[in-house]
Formats: structure tokens, sequence, C-alpha cells
């Protein structure tokens, strides 16, 4: 297996040994927060703590594939399976709309004639996007052969979803054939802009407009504008504010091919076309006169000045700010390699891309050869310029260029140079092997007391939506990852296909193959009830108030907002941020205090887990005014779940203080009483048991009848005073503790035995009777009289 690395400006082939050296050097300079949550939350916690709502069709897999938020009319639309969905923006899975679009049965049929599996034959929602103010523009697969549609829904506060069968249209080139395909539109001024594979057996990948007058497209066959696509994502940004200069990207991986004209490596590109174009008059006609690419690079400076790249484009979401012309580009990519996955975020500026754009044109003579900057004369208007004002205003449409622009245009699409990102690095790496995948992401800016921070919300394979921070020190030049939640979002790993994020609602809506989950982005009082938890938490959307951990609102925009607001979320300083409002001395007597009792040469965990895993644990064992950190030793570990002992000792026996340190701050979790209990007497307390238990059967479930382990010694007698005066089956408690959970199966059938009176065994017998019990055990000899096994509340 071997990568393409970029080397001093020229592409070098290396061993993948070399390459996962990096990629684990890479990984191991990251810090402990780029690998661990802080907050780890299963579904059912997310559930219980009335954080998500899910919806699941009607029983089956929804097998969404793609959504679209609708503000306006508080909607949220998912394309599915032969189906359309409409589901409310407050709960999911609350009053949701369906509308029922499957292929007929003859469609089928004919579908699986030409070869294709029945699976593959339903009609999969592919295009969704908003028509006008009132339709929506719905596309799928239509067993191998689209089809579109329009959908009303009204104006808004009607409630109206309903497919118009008069609006009923071939889908060919406004969707793929094939369900799998991947695909990217977007819908701007009432026309369509899409990245497909037009043809039935995928050999035709293009980017088209649709409108109700013209059909523009790449040019057929020509593996300089498009090889072997992979569509990830599009939108329309302007320039300026002449909407005629406004530009439609497209972001795409594509092959690139040697001289052989064999595919060596893949590449992310991002594309361009103006959003007015109308292809030549002579020449291009109905093809784009102004398409450009270039190449969109994501990856990390090695030693020797090597780089390693990450290729593979898998998501892309454009963060739109106040200024509409300068969005903020996030990319999800991934290695190439298909033996070792590793990750990473890179995110992008406009400046940069113009810049790329408007400078100089890519040229090679041949495929082998490098590529160098176009030096010739470039005509005029410059190739890949739209027809507007802002250019001169000479020309009112494309097909009034001069022949020699779309020679050119056509000759060299490639721009020379590439778009690097933010930083000249990733603001995200995840390079460990064996992880799961990395698919979707979402990003949220969030104005924190110390300034803006990107909130990223990833999607992965196994139904987990991680919640991350990124921080720049500009000083060092490093940047820090941390890893604030990690949500699993669906009961059942499935990866994550989609996420849509509401600022505005402050959800995240998230599809699977299982459903639509939504969840709240954040929830402040998860992180702890003390103004440490919360500033250590470091999470942008909360702040300590004074009384509780709460969503933080900037000055003047929450109307009830104290003063009294501590949020550091550049370095999560608790010691300096609530000194004073807690003292580690007053943290040590209010700490949570238990008793812990262990038999001699028994193993014995004594647990401790905290809230936040990125704390680091540390345990202390006090005896009298000595005060001595506990280490690992042959006999004692340390675990993620507490302090083990392989075989406590006596001299084990004392206070144990369990700490957690986390920036710096010290937070004092538990104080343990350990005391041991010599081995042999509990031995000597379990064979008297055993000797007296034949006399005293009847009479030893009443704690006044005596202990059933003797006269003279019970499970009081084995602890130390003071200990309260136990019921039975307290004290049946006491007695499992005592003996260690390897043995309790023995010790639960011996005190059937010894504590369970007649009356008892004849109850339950009686019982087990009216249940079948006796049919069942006719037959068997005389285990068909056996008493039932009973099982005590322990």
């Amino acid at each position: 297996m071997y990568f393409s690395v970029i080397m001093a400006g020229c592409v070098r082939t290396v061993s993948l040994p070399l390459m996962l050296l990096h990629l684990i050097l890479l990984g191991m300079a990251h810090t402990a927060q780029s690998i661990y949550p802080r907050i780890r939350l299963s579904h059912k916690e997310l559930w219980q703590m009335n954080r998500t709502w899910v919806f699941q069709g009607h029983g089956v897999h929804l097998q969404p594939q793609n959504m679209l938020l609708d503000e306006t009319h508080q909607r949220l639309y998912v394309g599915a399976k032969n189906a359309l969905f409409s589901l409310s923006l407050d709960k999911v899975n609350t009053h949701p709309r369906q509308i029922v679009w499957a292929s007929t049965e003859s469609q089928v049929q004919e579908c699986i004639m030409k070869g294709r599996e029945k699976p593959e034959c339903a009609n999969y929602i592919k295009v969704l996007q908003p028509h006008n103010q009132t339709h929506l523009l719905v596309c799928g697969t239509g067993a191998f052969n689209p089809i579109c549609a329009l959908v009303r829904v009204g104006h808004a506060g009607q409630k109206l979803f309903a497919l118009e069968e008069e609006s009923v249209m071939s889908g060919k080139g406004r969707c793929p054939y094939d369900p799998r395909s991947p695909c990217t539109s977007t819908l701007s001024r009432g026309e369509l802009y899409i990245g497909l594979y037009t043809d039935y057996w995928e050999n035709d990948g293009a980017f088209c407009r649709l409108n109700n007058h013209t059909y523009t497209r790449t040019e057929r066959n020509n593996r300089e504008q498009l090889n072997e696509p992979k569509f990830v994502g599009s939108a329309v940004i302007p320039d300026n504010d002449d909407r005629d200069d406004d530009k439609v990207y497209f972001f795409f991986t594509e092959k690139e091919k040697d001289a052989e004209g064999m595919n060596r490596a893949v590449y992310t590109r991002i594309g361009r076309v103006c959003a007015n174009d109308q292809g030549g008059q002579r020449m291009l006609v109905n093809r784009w006169s102004s398409f450009l690419k270039t190449r969109l690079v994501c990856s990390v400076a090695g030693p020797n000045g090597m780089d390693t790249h990450f290729d593979e484009l898998e998501d892309v979401f454009i963060l739109n700010n106040k200024d509409k012309k300068n969005p903020e580009i996030f990319g999800l990519f991934s290695t190439t390699s298909a033996v070792f996955k590793g990750y990473a975020v890179c995110v992008y500026h406009m400046d940069d891309i113009r810049a790329a754009f408007n400078g100089a044109f890519g040229y090679r003579e041949r495929p082998e050869h490098h590529w160098t900057p176009y030096e010739d004369r470039v005509p005029y208007p410059r190739p890949g310029s739209c027809a507007s004002k802002v250019n001169g205003g000479s020309f009112s449409s494309s097909k009034e260029f001069p022949d020699e622009v779309l020679r050119f245009v056509r000759s060299h699409p490639t721009m020379y140079r590439p778009i690097l990102p933010q930083h000249k690095r990733p603001v995200l790496l995840e390079t460990e092997p064996g992880r799961r995948k990395l698919t979707q992401i979402a990003v949220d800016r969030v104005q924190a007391q110390d300034g803006h921070y990107h909130v990223l919300y990833i999607g992965t394979d196994d139904s987990v939506v991680l919640k991350v921070i990124t921080i720049y020190n500009k000083d060092a030049n490093t940047m820090e990852e941390v890893l604030l939640e990690e949500l699993q979002v669906f009961k059942v790993p499935a990866p994550i296909r989609e996420i849509i994020i509401s600022t505005k609602r402050q959800q995240l809506y998230v599809a699977s193959e299982l459903g639509v989950a939504q969840v709240r982005l954040h929830q402040c009082d998860l992180y702890g009830s003390e103004c440490a938890d919360c500033c250590l938490a470091r999470d942008p959307y909360c702040a300590w108030d004074g009384l509780t951990c709460s969503r933080y609102y900037p000055a003047g925009v929450y109307t009830k907002s104290r003063r009294f607001r501590r949020q550091d979320v550049r370095h999560g300083n608790a010691v300096q941020l609530c000194n004073g409002l807690q003292i580690d001395g007053e943290q040590w007597q209010r700490a949570e205090r238990r008793l812990v009792y262990a038999v001699e040469s028994n193993n014995t965990l004594l647990e401790c887990v905290p809230r936040s895993l990125q704390a680091k644990v540390l345990w202390f064992s006090q005896k009298g005014e000595e005060k001595r950190e506990v280490r690992n030793d042959e006999r004692v570990i340390m675990t993620s779940h507490g302090l083990l002992f392989l075989h406590v000792r006596s001299s084990d026996a004392g206070v144990y203080v369990c700490q957690t340190v986390e920036h710096g701050y010290v937070h004092t979790l538990l104080h343990i009483s350990l005391h041991v209990l010599r081995g042999e007497r509990v031995e000597s307390a379990i064979h008297t048991a055993k000797d007296g238990e034949g006399g005293r059967a009847a009479a030893s479930c009443h704690p006044a009848a005596g202990s059933p382990l003797g006269p003279s010694i019970s499970p009081r007698s084995l602890l130390p005073p003071p200990v309260p005066a136990p019921n039975s089956r307290l004290w049946y408690k006491e007695f499992l503790q005592l003996i260690g959970y390897g043995n309790a199966q023995k010790v639960e059938e011996f005190c059937e035995r010894v504590w369970c009176s007649d009356k008892k065994r004849k109850k339950a017998q009686k019982r087990y009777i009216s249940l079948g019990g006796e049919k069942r055990g006719k037959g068997k000899g005389e285990n068909s009289h056996r008493a039932p096994r009973h099982t005590f509340d322990t």
C-alpha cells in the first residue's frame, strides 16, 4: 500500500509504514482532550434528561436521504425511501405528516428485469429543495427511472402537505438513477444547480443548471473538467452587490490520471461557475463557459518537508455570517488509505478561495508532467468571469464572449494555485487507527465571554455525535481540540447520514437509516452544581451565574442576565475564577463518605468515577495525620472505575480519598473508610453456620431466633461497631458483601435451605404449581417434588 504525498512541490510515493509512523506521531502529539470526551451520554441518558426526541416512522427503517430545514413553516422535511415526511421543529416525534410516493409494481418489476435488486427499485428521494414560498421541488430515483414533482406546503401558518399530481415530470438530469449515487443540489432564484451522474450506468458525471427554458451543464466525456467525481456539496455565494456576478460553488473529489491513463490519486476540488452563465453562441452551446476548478488542500506538515494529505472529502458545511459574501467553509476529510483511516477538519476563507480563482491558470503539456503556471497571454474578458457590470459591462451575456475566451476556458479549467486552510493546518485531527469513522459535520458560531468559538458537531458511523470546540493559540501556533460531549443519539449503531443545525432553536437534527433524532445543543446543568464544575466544562454555551450553571447570554441580549457570570472557555481556569467560592478544605469536609468492608486476601474495588472523563484521578490514603498518595503496584491498580486491591491485607485498612485534577483545579469527590475483616474468622463463621443448620432451620427466619451462623457468632460480630441493628434482609446483604460476590450463588443456596420456614416453602410451592410447575415436573422422579429455588432480594 502506498500514499502520494507532496514534498518540495512535487509528488512522491512513500511506503505505508512511513506514513503510518507519521500519522501515529501526529496522534501522540495531541493531548488527551482530542481522544476522550469530557462527558459521555448514552441514548438512554439523553432520553431521561429530556434532551432528545426520535422519529422512527412506522416501525420500518426510514432510510432518509436528505433533510430540509424550513424555519418559516416551522417544519423539517425529510426525503426517505418511498416517502416524504414533514416533522415539527419543536419535537420531531409529534404530529408528523407523510406523503407516500412509492414506485408502482410495474415499475419495480421492470427495474428487476434490468438486473437490479428489489430494494434498489424503490423510490428514494434524493433532491429536496424549496421551489418557492408555497412549494417544494422533490425528485426521487423512481425504480431507476428518475421522477420529480412539486409538493404544496402553503404559506406560513397553513397546515398543507400534499403532492401535486399534475406537476409530476421526468427527473432525468435532475436526479440520479441509483439510490447509492452521491449528488448535491442547491436552488437559487428558481434555478436548480445540481451535481450528479446523469445516466443509468453512471459514466456521465456533470454539474447542471435547470430552469424553465435552458439546461446548462459541463461537457460530456471531458476528463479535464470532471474525472469520476464524487459530489459532496454546493452553494451560491455572491462576490459583491451585483447579482449578475454571483458564483455557484461545487465541492467534490475526483481522480487524477497519469500518462498511461491510470487513475493514481484522489484530489478534493472546488469548482465554480457564474450563476448567469448562458453558454456560448457557436461553441460551448448549453455548456458552461465559466467552469473553473482548483484543489482544496487539507494537510499536516511532517518531517523533512513531507505533508500528510487528507484527500477524501466526506462532508462540507457552509457557515454563513452576517456578511453573506464571506461565509466560512468547513470540510471534513479522510485519508484515502484502505488500511488506515485518519480524519481532519479544515476551515477555508472566501478571500483565499477568490484569490486562487483570480490567480494563475494551471498548465501542463502531458499528463505525466508537473503543473506549472500559464504564462502566455490570457484573452479578454478573463476566462471564468461573469457577464456583469463589475467586469466592465461590455457583455450582457456569455453568448457574446469571443470564441478565444471559450477555447481558453475549455482547455484550461484548472487553476494553478491550491486553496490552503486557515492557519495552514487542520483545526481538528483524528489519527487513531481502528476508531470510528467520521461521516457528517455541522457548525455553530457561539459568542462567549472571552470571544467567539466554533462548536463542531461531527457525526460518526455508530450513531454518535461529537461536540467539539477548537482553540487556536496564536503565540505558539498550536491548535487545541476540546471534546466536550459524546452523544449517542440513536439506540442502535448506524452511520449518521446528515446533520442540520438550527441556531434559532438551539437544536440539532440528525438522520440515519433508523430515523431522525432531535438533540438540544447544550444542557448546562449537566456539568454540576458548583462554580468550578461549570468553568471546567469550557462549554461556550454555559456560564456560572452565581447560583447555577446556566445558558450564557451576551450583555444586552438577555434582559434578566446577571452581572455575576464566570466563564473561561480558552483556559478553563476554575482556580482563578472560583477562588473564594470553593476552598479545597471545605470540599474535603463536604465530600461524600462511604463505608466499605473487605475480606482479607480477597479483591476489593473502591469505586470512584468522576463526571469528567478528562479529569485525572488521584488516590490518597490517610492513617491518623499521615497522608500519602496511592500508586500502582503488584497489588493495587488504579482503574477507570476506581482503586482495585487484588489481595487485601489488614494493613490496608484506613481512609482513602478520591480526588480529581483538571486544569490545575483539585476536587475532592469521595472519602472511603475501608475495614478489613480477617479471612479465618469469616470462614469459621460459615462453617459454624453449616454445622448448626439442622436444628434451627424452622426458626431461623426471625431475627429473634438468633443468627444462623451459631449462638455466639453473627455477621454483626464480624463488623466493627457501631453497626445499626439489621433486619433479616439487610443482614443478608451484609453477609454477601463480607464473603465476596464470587461465592454469592453458594451462599444464596445455603440461605435458602436455612432461612426459609415451612410456611414460606409451602406458599412458594403453591405459587409454583399454579404457574404450571407441577405439570412440568411430572415424570421426573424425586426431582418433581423439589421445592422451587428462591431468589432473595439482595
